[in-house]
């Protein structure tokens, strides 16, 4: 192995910030956050989802969003959809119009 080109390996602590579950797992992450975990002193990352909060590990079907982001979706499909009725209903009334304008001329 080469010297000095591999970044630091070492234990970081982990924070879920659903469920402030915390776990250490080693890694190459650089942080300049410190927390105390089990009386020692660890690098601190805090992820905003993880297998004690993701609904896939804990068998759960809510969606646990910290971030807003399943909102913003469901708003932005809402008014998708309000607007493709909209345009649905004016096309309907632009054929009953074109409708009504060739009975006449035909008559």
């Amino acid at each position: 192995m080469k010297e000095n080109i591999h970044p630091k390996y070492q234990d970081v602590l982990f924070v879920d910030s659903a469920t402030n579950h915390k776990f250490v797992c080693g890694s190459t992450i650089q942080t300049s956050q410190v927390e105390t975990y089990k009386g020692k002193e660890y690098p601190t990352v805090h992820v905003p989802i993880s297998s004690s909060s993701h609904p896939f590990f804990v068998g759960g079907k809510g969606i646990v969003d910290t971030e807003g982001r399943v909102d913003k979706f469901t708003k932005r499909y809402a008014a998708a959809q309000q607007k493709a009725q909209a345009e649905s209903a004016a096309n309907t009334e632009q054929k009953e119009a074109d409708a009504k304008k060739s009975k006449k001329k035909s008559k």
